[in-house]
Parts: structure tokens; sequence; C-alpha cells
């Protein structure tokens, strides 16, 4: 795996520091590239040199995040814990990238990154955007529902502030959509999301559920609220409503 010297990674991080941030030093921004790097290689994933500086600025603004709207319309208990629940979600814009790689856990890793690239500076406006959660990843599964289809759909839903008019990405990759209004069915559940696990949870979910015509069979979402160095973090599936 390629590491990035201290000099590069310097240059990068002081181009993208806002003016009245503060430098990060030198032993704290070597570690923090180390923590995701090491964290990528866990995806069989390299962490490329241009990441330094996005790295730095979503370290910046972990503590700030929007969390995507949404209408709880019901909730359903199994043994007095809420065993799932339905959720509309209302029409709005998203930055989206798709990738193919052979791994889940690759495809999402790269696409993530390149939005990291669009949220920290990478965009018309030539700023940093803000974070908002869950990211939320399409999936699309063969017809017997037994694996996961390659290709993976990462969004990145734009904060309030620009719903209206969207930064364009400077990534010919990046779309930025809009959604219609989505209605789902979301459970939780906590650590890495893998091709396995994922396949677990929807299983999960179809036998809580039992049969239910108006959901798509084929087409789900993992929604994440943490970054993959977070222990045990917070995921959801959900099951997609067909629209009326």
């Amino acid at each position: 795996m390629a590491r990035i010297t201290l000099e590069e990674l310097n240059e990068l991080d002081d181009e993208d520091l806002d003016e009245d941030e503060e430098p990060m030093d030198e032993e704290e921004q070597n570690r923090l590239f180390s923590h995701w790097e090491a964290i990528a290689s866990t995806h069989q994933v390299t962490l490329p040199r241009e990441m330094a500086g996005p790295v730095v600025q979503m370290t910046r603004h972990n503590q700030t995040r929007e969390t995507v709207p949404y209408a709880t319309l019901s909730q359903h208990e199994k043994c007095e814990e809420i065993a799932y629940e339905e959720r509309l979600y209302p029409s709005g814009k998203w930055a989206c990238t798709t990738r193919g790689d052979p791994k889940y856990e690759q495809s999402i890793s790269m696409g993530f990154m390149k939005l990291m690239r669009y949220i920290c500076k990478e965009n018309s406006l030539r700023r940093h955007l803000g974070m908002t959660v869950p990211v939320v990843n399409e999936i699309h599964l063969n017809k017997e529902g037994t694996e996961l289809l390659q290709e993976v759909i990462t969004g990145y839903y734009l904060p309030e502030e620009f719903q209206l008019n969207p930064p364009l990405p400077m990534d010919p990759e990046i779309q930025v959509i809009e959604r219609a209004p989505l209605q789902v069915i979301t459970r939780v559940f906590y650590g890495n999301t893998t091709e396995e696990t994922i396949l677990r949870e929807i299983h999960l979910l179809w036998e809580l559920l039992g049969s239910a015509d108006n959901v798509l069979h084929e087409i789900y979402m993992v929604a994440t609220y943490e970054n993959p160095g977070v222990p045990n973090r917070r995921n959801e599936i959900w099951f997609i409503r067909r629209a009326n």
C-alpha cells in the first residue's frame, strides 16, 4: 500500500484549511491519515494521496452532522422492543456515484471517498458543504435473492442550505439528482456492513414482515450513520415500498 509523505500531507492539508482554522500539527496529521489508511485496508482499498485534505476536513467537522429529514409513519414492536419502523422521506437532492467493484465493501469505500472530495471543496463553491447522515447505499440482488449484484449507488443528501441550488461536482462520476419521496420499512443493526451481514439482515426483516406485496424484492438500501472506524457502528436496512 502506497504511503503519503508528511510533506505531501502538509501541502494537501494547507490547501483545504479554512481561513479561521488552526493548522493541525504534524504528529496529529500522521496519526489521522494512518488511522484512515488502516480502515481502508480492512475493506481491501488503498487510501489515495488526494484523500489527505478531505480526511482532515471531515475530522474537523465530525461533530456537526445534519440528519436527513423524515416522518415516522409507524413502529412495530417485538418482545417490547422496536423491531422495525416505517418512515417517509420527502423528495430531495442527493449527490450520487455508482461503483461496481468486486466486493461490496470496496464499492462503498471508493464511492464514499469520491463523495468526501465533493463535500470537502471539490465543488463549484470551493467550500466544505457539511455532512449529513445517513449515507445511503442502494443495492441490487439477483432474482433468487441470494447474492448482491456488483453495482452499488452511494448517495449523500445535500444539506438544507444547498437543496434549492446544489453545488456542482467537479468529478463527472458524481451526479446530483432529485429523488422522489421514499417510503421505507427500516430496521437497525450494528457492526460492519458486508455482503454477508446485509443478506442476513434482509432475511431477518423479511421474517418479521412475512409477505408484503407492495415492497420491492430486488432493490434495497443500506443506511450508515458513522464512519467505518467507529466500533459497532449503527446501520439500517431499508425495504422500499412501491410507489402508488
